[in-house]
Protein backbone atom coordinates (compact mmCIF):
# COMPACT_ATOMS: atom_id res chain seq x y z
CA UNK A 1 0.00 0.00 0.00
CA UNK A 2 3.12 2.19 0.60
CA UNK A 3 3.80 1.59 -2.92
CA UNK A 4 0.89 2.71 -3.97
CA UNK A 5 0.92 6.26 -2.11
CA UNK A 6 4.92 6.24 -2.87
CA UNK A 7 3.55 6.16 -7.28
CA UNK A 8 0.15 8.79 -6.73
CA UNK A 9 3.64 11.18 -4.82
CA UNK A 10 5.78 10.36 -8.00
CA UNK A 11 3.03 10.31 -11.20
CA UNK A 12 -0.16 11.97 -8.72
CA UNK A 13 -2.19 9.47 -10.79
CA UNK A 14 -4.05 6.26 -9.43
CA UNK A 15 -6.10 3.97 -11.57
CA UNK A 16 -9.90 3.74 -10.14
CA UNK A 17 -8.96 0.16 -8.41
CA UNK A 18 -5.83 1.50 -6.65
CA UNK A 19 -8.07 4.42 -4.98
CA UNK A 20 -10.56 1.47 -4.01
CA UNK A 21 -8.14 -0.68 -2.35
CA UNK A 22 -6.75 2.08 -0.75
CA UNK A 23 -9.68 3.57 0.72
CA UNK A 24 -11.56 0.42 1.09
CA UNK A 25 -9.30 -2.44 2.56
CA UNK A 26 -5.99 -0.98 3.97
CA UNK A 27 -6.52 2.22 5.56
CA UNK A 28 -5.04 2.17 8.75
CA UNK A 29 -3.35 4.46 10.94
CA UNK A 30 -0.25 3.45 10.10
CA UNK A 31 -0.72 4.30 6.47
CA UNK A 32 -2.49 7.32 7.11
CA UNK A 33 0.43 8.19 8.89
CA UNK A 34 2.89 7.50 5.89
CA UNK A 35 -0.05 9.41 3.56
CA UNK A 36 -0.08 12.62 5.87
CA UNK A 37 3.90 12.72 5.54
CA UNK A 38 4.00 12.19 2.03
CA UNK A 39 1.33 14.97 1.55
CA UNK A 40 3.19 17.54 3.71
CA UNK A 41 6.50 17.41 2.03
CA UNK A 42 4.21 18.37 -1.07
CA UNK A 43 2.82 21.11 0.41
CA UNK A 44 6.01 22.24 2.59
CA UNK A 45 6.82 21.92 -1.43
CA UNK A 46 4.62 24.53 -2.92
CA UNK A 47 3.90 26.66 -0.23
CA UNK A 48 6.14 26.04 2.42
CA UNK A 49 4.59 26.95 6.30
CA UNK A 50 2.35 29.03 4.62
CA UNK A 51 -2.00 28.83 5.53
CA UNK A 52 -3.87 31.03 3.43
CA UNK A 53 -6.93 33.04 5.55
CA UNK A 54 -10.28 33.42 3.48
CA UNK A 55 -12.64 35.73 5.04
CA UNK A 56 -15.97 34.11 4.87
CA UNK A 57 -19.15 36.79 4.68
CA UNK A 58 -22.44 34.35 5.27
CA UNK A 59 -24.89 36.95 3.51
CA UNK A 60 -28.43 35.46 3.08
CA UNK A 61 -29.67 32.03 4.40
CA UNK A 62 -32.68 31.90 1.98
CA UNK A 63 -32.48 29.18 -0.37
CA UNK A 64 -34.54 28.24 -3.29
CA UNK A 65 -33.04 24.93 -3.23
CA UNK A 66 -34.47 21.50 -1.16
CA UNK A 67 -30.87 19.63 -0.41
CA UNK A 68 -31.88 17.36 1.49
CA UNK A 69 -28.70 17.31 3.68
CA UNK A 70 -28.48 21.35 4.17
CA UNK A 71 -30.07 23.22 7.31
CA UNK A 72 -30.80 26.17 5.27
CA UNK A 73 -33.02 23.83 2.80
CA UNK A 74 -36.14 26.08 1.91
CA UNK A 75 -38.33 23.45 3.47
CA UNK A 76 -37.15 24.01 6.95
CA UNK A 77 -39.38 26.61 8.50
CA UNK A 78 -38.28 26.90 11.28
CA UNK A 79 -34.25 28.09 10.08
CA UNK A 80 -34.51 32.03 11.16
CA UNK A 81 -33.95 33.84 7.86
CA UNK A 82 -31.92 37.11 6.97
CA UNK A 83 -30.16 38.78 4.63
CA UNK A 84 -27.24 41.28 5.02
CA UNK A 85 -27.18 44.86 3.36
CA UNK A 86 -24.57 45.80 0.88
CA UNK A 87 -22.95 47.85 3.67
CA UNK A 88 -23.13 44.90 6.18
CA UNK A 89 -21.48 43.39 3.77
CA UNK A 90 -18.56 46.20 3.01
CA UNK A 91 -17.90 46.20 6.95
CA UNK A 92 -17.47 42.42 6.91
CA UNK A 93 -14.79 43.36 4.42
CA UNK A 94 -13.75 46.61 5.96
CA UNK A 95 -12.99 44.36 9.52
CA UNK A 96 -11.45 41.84 8.00
CA UNK A 97 -8.99 44.18 5.87
CA UNK A 98 -8.16 45.33 9.02
CA UNK A 99 -7.24 42.25 10.86
CA UNK A 100 -4.80 41.11 7.66
CA UNK A 101 -7.36 39.07 5.71
CA UNK A 102 -6.79 39.50 1.49
CA UNK A 103 -9.62 37.23 0.09
CA UNK A 104 -13.04 37.66 1.30
CA UNK A 105 -15.80 34.94 0.47
CA UNK A 106 -19.43 35.66 -0.28
CA UNK A 107 -21.52 32.94 0.52
CA UNK A 108 -24.83 32.07 0.55
CA UNK A 109 -27.80 30.29 -0.39
CA UNK A 110 -29.36 30.69 -3.92
CA UNK A 111 -31.44 33.73 -3.13
CA UNK A 112 -33.63 34.78 -5.60
CA UNK A 113 -33.23 38.44 -3.97
CA UNK A 114 -29.68 38.89 -4.62
CA UNK A 115 -30.61 39.79 -8.67
CA UNK A 116 -27.75 39.09 -11.19
CA UNK A 117 -27.85 43.51 -10.60
CA UNK A 118 -27.35 43.71 -6.72
CA UNK A 119 -24.27 40.95 -6.65
CA UNK A 120 -22.70 42.80 -9.40
CA UNK A 121 -23.01 45.74 -7.42
CA UNK A 122 -21.77 44.11 -4.10
CA UNK A 123 -18.66 42.97 -6.21
CA UNK A 124 -17.99 46.22 -7.95
CA UNK A 125 -17.74 48.07 -4.71
CA UNK A 126 -15.71 45.72 -2.89
CA UNK A 127 -13.13 45.42 -5.34
CA UNK A 128 -12.96 49.43 -5.32
CA UNK A 129 -12.44 49.39 -1.77
CA UNK A 130 -10.02 46.82 -2.02
CA UNK A 131 -8.19 46.70 -5.56
CA UNK A 132 -5.51 43.92 -3.48
CA UNK A 133 -8.21 41.33 -2.19
CA UNK A 134 -8.98 38.25 -3.69
CA UNK A 135 -12.98 37.98 -4.27
CA UNK A 136 -14.50 34.27 -3.87
CA UNK A 137 -18.20 33.42 -4.96
CA UNK A 138 -20.26 30.80 -3.25
CA UNK A 139 -23.62 31.12 -4.33
CA UNK A 140 -24.86 28.00 -6.31
CA UNK A 141 -25.76 27.02 -9.98
CA UNK A 142 -26.52 30.03 -12.36
CA UNK A 143 -25.92 30.29 -16.03
CA UNK A 144 -22.54 30.93 -18.04
CA UNK A 145 -24.07 34.01 -18.80
CA UNK A 146 -24.49 35.42 -15.28
CA UNK A 147 -21.30 33.74 -13.92
CA UNK A 148 -19.60 35.43 -16.63
CA UNK A 149 -20.90 38.95 -15.49
CA UNK A 150 -19.58 38.25 -12.17
CA UNK A 151 -16.35 37.25 -13.29
CA UNK A 152 -16.33 40.93 -15.69
CA UNK A 153 -17.13 42.72 -12.32
CA UNK A 154 -14.01 41.63 -10.50
CA UNK A 155 -14.99 38.31 -8.47
CA UNK A 156 -11.82 36.13 -9.08
CA UNK A 157 -12.87 32.35 -7.77
CA UNK A 158 -16.23 30.50 -7.35
CA UNK A 159 -16.57 27.77 -4.97
CA UNK A 160 -19.06 25.05 -5.77
CA UNK A 161 -19.12 21.58 -4.41
CA UNK A 162 -20.51 18.88 -6.62
CA UNK A 163 -21.44 17.10 -3.17
CA UNK A 164 -20.63 13.29 -5.14
CA UNK A 165 -19.63 12.30 -8.57
CA UNK A 166 -22.31 9.50 -8.55
CA UNK A 167 -25.27 10.38 -10.60
CA UNK A 168 -27.25 7.68 -8.17
CA UNK A 169 -25.89 8.83 -5.29
CA UNK A 170 -26.36 12.65 -6.03
CA UNK A 171 -30.34 11.63 -6.79
CA UNK A 172 -30.28 10.74 -3.08
CA UNK A 173 -28.96 13.79 -1.57
CA UNK A 174 -31.46 16.26 -3.75
CA UNK A 175 -34.49 16.40 -5.38
CA UNK A 176 -35.22 15.67 -8.93
CA UNK A 177 -35.41 19.42 -9.93
CA UNK A 178 -31.76 19.39 -9.59
CA UNK A 179 -28.94 17.15 -11.43
CA UNK A 180 -25.29 16.20 -10.85
CA UNK A 181 -25.02 17.03 -14.69
CA UNK A 182 -26.10 20.79 -14.39
CA UNK A 183 -23.80 20.76 -11.31
CA UNK A 184 -20.60 19.54 -13.43
CA UNK A 185 -21.30 21.90 -16.77
CA UNK A 186 -21.79 25.24 -13.95
CA UNK A 187 -17.90 24.01 -13.07
CA UNK A 188 -16.61 23.16 -16.43
CA UNK A 189 -18.29 26.71 -17.44
CA UNK A 190 -16.77 28.84 -14.30
CA UNK A 191 -13.04 27.43 -15.50
CA UNK A 192 -13.82 28.22 -18.91
CA UNK A 193 -14.81 31.65 -18.17
CA UNK A 194 -11.23 32.06 -16.13
CA UNK A 195 -12.47 31.65 -12.29
CA UNK A 196 -9.98 29.98 -10.13
CA UNK A 197 -12.73 27.33 -9.13
CA UNK A 198 -13.46 25.00 -6.43
CA UNK A 199 -15.24 21.79 -6.03
CA UNK A 200 -15.56 19.50 -3.41
CA UNK A 201 -17.72 16.63 -1.63
CA UNK A 202 -18.92 15.82 2.17
CA UNK A 203 -17.45 13.08 2.98
CA UNK A 204 -19.32 10.52 4.85
CA UNK A 205 -23.00 11.59 3.25
CA UNK A 206 -26.14 9.06 3.31
CA UNK A 207 -25.82 6.48 0.75
CA UNK A 208 -21.84 7.08 -0.18
CA UNK A 209 -20.04 4.12 -1.35
CA UNK A 210 -16.37 3.56 -1.89
CA UNK A 211 -16.81 4.01 -5.38
CA UNK A 212 -18.94 6.78 -5.24
CA UNK A 213 -15.50 8.28 -3.10
CA UNK A 214 -13.62 6.61 -6.24
CA UNK A 215 -15.37 8.61 -8.47
CA UNK A 216 -15.30 12.18 -6.66
CA UNK A 217 -11.03 11.82 -7.36
CA UNK A 218 -11.82 11.13 -11.01
CA UNK A 219 -13.92 13.65 -11.66
CA UNK A 220 -11.88 16.04 -8.81
CA UNK A 221 -8.41 14.85 -10.89
CA UNK A 222 -10.13 15.24 -14.64
CA UNK A 223 -11.33 18.72 -13.93
CA UNK A 224 -8.02 19.72 -12.12
CA UNK A 225 -9.75 22.50 -9.83
CA UNK A 226 -7.56 25.09 -7.91
CA UNK A 227 -9.39 24.50 -4.82
CA UNK A 228 -11.03 21.15 -3.22
CA UNK A 229 -13.25 21.59 0.10
CA UNK A 230 -13.77 18.49 1.64
CA UNK A 231 -15.32 18.28 5.27
CA UNK A 232 -17.07 15.55 7.22
CA UNK A 233 -21.19 15.44 6.40
CA UNK A 234 -22.79 16.56 9.60
CA UNK A 235 -26.68 15.73 10.33
CA UNK A 236 -28.75 18.91 10.40
CA UNK A 237 -32.21 18.10 12.98
CA UNK A 238 -34.27 19.63 10.93
CA UNK A 239 -33.35 17.76 7.62
CA UNK A 240 -34.71 14.40 6.16
CA UNK A 241 -31.22 13.35 7.31
CA UNK A 242 -31.40 13.85 10.94
CA UNK A 243 -30.70 11.02 12.27
CA UNK A 244 -27.70 9.61 10.03
CA UNK A 245 -24.70 9.20 11.34
CA UNK A 246 -21.68 11.96 10.44
CA UNK A 247 -18.87 11.22 8.43
CA UNK A 248 -15.61 10.39 10.21
CA UNK A 249 -12.40 12.78 10.61
CA UNK A 250 -10.57 9.86 10.02
CA UNK A 251 -11.75 9.28 6.23
CA UNK A 252 -12.03 12.90 5.80
CA UNK A 253 -8.37 13.20 6.45
CA UNK A 254 -7.25 10.15 4.47
CA UNK A 255 -8.69 11.76 1.66
CA UNK A 256 -7.25 15.42 1.81
CA UNK A 257 -3.92 13.33 2.13
CA UNK A 258 -4.43 11.40 -1.48
CA UNK A 259 -6.13 15.13 -2.86
CA UNK A 260 -2.60 16.93 -1.98
CA UNK A 261 -0.97 14.00 -3.68
CA UNK A 262 -3.35 13.97 -6.65
CA UNK A 263 -3.18 17.80 -6.83
CA UNK A 264 -0.08 19.05 -5.37
CA UNK A 265 -0.33 22.78 -5.90
CA UNK A 266 -4.43 22.76 -4.98
CA UNK A 267 -5.54 25.14 -2.18
CA UNK A 268 -6.98 23.00 0.18
CA UNK A 269 -8.81 24.34 3.25
CA UNK A 270 -9.35 22.47 6.47
CA UNK A 271 -12.95 23.29 7.32
CA UNK A 272 -15.47 24.18 10.12
CA UNK A 273 -16.51 21.40 9.55
CA UNK A 274 -13.31 19.00 10.47
CA UNK A 275 -13.00 21.63 13.68
CA UNK A 276 -16.70 20.81 14.61
CA UNK A 277 -16.15 17.03 14.69
CA UNK A 278 -13.25 17.52 16.70
CA UNK A 279 -11.79 19.63 18.73
CA UNK A 280 -8.40 19.81 16.99
CA UNK A 281 -10.33 19.09 13.57
CA UNK A 282 -8.68 21.95 11.70
CA UNK A 283 -4.83 21.35 12.80
CA UNK A 284 -5.04 17.58 11.67
CA UNK A 285 -6.50 18.62 8.42
CA UNK A 286 -3.21 21.04 7.97
CA UNK A 287 -1.07 18.22 8.80
CA UNK A 288 -2.79 15.96 6.87
CA UNK A 289 -2.12 18.00 3.80
CA UNK A 290 -4.61 21.25 4.07
CA UNK A 291 -2.93 24.46 3.47
CA UNK A 292 -6.44 27.11 3.69
CA UNK A 293 -8.58 28.02 6.58
CA UNK A 294 -11.85 30.27 6.55
CA UNK A 295 -12.51 32.19 9.80
CA UNK A 296 -16.14 34.00 9.85
CA UNK A 297 -16.56 37.61 9.36
CA UNK A 298 -20.07 37.63 9.43
CA UNK A 299 -22.08 39.29 11.82
CA UNK A 300 -22.12 37.18 15.22
CA UNK A 301 -25.67 37.98 15.37
CA UNK A 302 -26.55 36.40 12.41
CA UNK A 303 -23.58 34.01 12.80
CA UNK A 304 -26.01 30.97 14.59
CA UNK A 305 -28.79 31.27 11.72
CA UNK A 306 -26.02 30.05 9.07
CA UNK A 307 -26.35 26.62 9.81
CA UNK A 308 -26.09 24.10 7.28
CA UNK A 309 -25.51 21.19 10.19
CA UNK A 310 -25.78 21.11 13.77
CA UNK A 311 -23.45 22.18 16.38
CA UNK A 312 -21.06 24.57 14.30
CA UNK A 313 -18.15 26.07 16.20
CA UNK A 314 -17.49 29.84 16.58
CA UNK A 315 -21.26 30.78 16.13
CA UNK A 316 -20.85 33.56 19.18
CA UNK A 317 -16.96 34.79 18.16
CA UNK A 318 -16.34 38.13 17.28
CA UNK A 319 -13.88 38.51 13.82
CA UNK A 320 -11.01 39.60 15.63
CA UNK A 321 -11.26 36.13 18.56
CA UNK A 322 -11.72 33.60 15.20
CA UNK A 323 -8.75 35.07 13.62
CA UNK A 324 -6.70 35.46 16.80
CA UNK A 325 -7.93 32.06 17.53
CA UNK A 326 -6.95 30.14 14.28
CA UNK A 327 -3.30 32.07 14.51
CA UNK A 328 -2.54 30.78 17.84
CA UNK A 329 -3.87 27.52 16.37
CA UNK A 330 -1.99 27.17 13.13
CA UNK A 331 1.33 28.79 15.54
CA UNK A 332 1.12 25.34 17.75
CA UNK A 333 1.76 23.49 14.65
CA UNK A 334 4.55 25.73 13.38
CA UNK A 335 2.51 26.97 10.38
CA UNK A 336 2.13 31.15 9.75
CA UNK A 337 -0.36 33.23 8.54
CA UNK A 338 0.64 35.69 5.96
CA UNK A 339 -1.20 38.38 4.78
CA UNK A 340 -1.87 37.36 1.41
CA UNK A 341 -4.27 36.82 -1.13
CA UNK A 342 -3.25 33.16 -1.08
CA UNK A 343 -3.18 32.40 -4.94
CA UNK A 344 -2.97 29.17 -6.37
CA UNK A 345 0.55 29.14 -7.49
CA UNK A 346 0.28 28.38 -10.97
CA UNK A 347 -1.59 31.17 -11.38
CA UNK A 348 0.73 33.77 -9.82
Amino acid sequence: MKQLIDKLQETCVLAPEEYRVLIDQHRDAGLAEYLFAKARTVKMQNYGHDVYLRGLIEFTNYCKNDCYYCGIRKSNGKAERYRLSKKQILDCCAAGYALGYRTFVLQGGEDGYFTDKKIIEIIQSIKKNHPDCALTLSIGEKSYETYQAFYEAGADRYLLRHETADAEHYGRLHPAVMSLKNRKQCLYDLKEIGYQVGCGVMVGSPFQTTEALVEDLLLIKELNPHMVGIGPFIPHHETPFADQESGTLELTLFLLGLIRLMLPSVLLPATTALGTIHPQGRELGILAGANVVMPNLSPVEVRNKYLLYDNKICTGDEAAECRSCLQKRMESIGCQLPVSRGDHRSMV
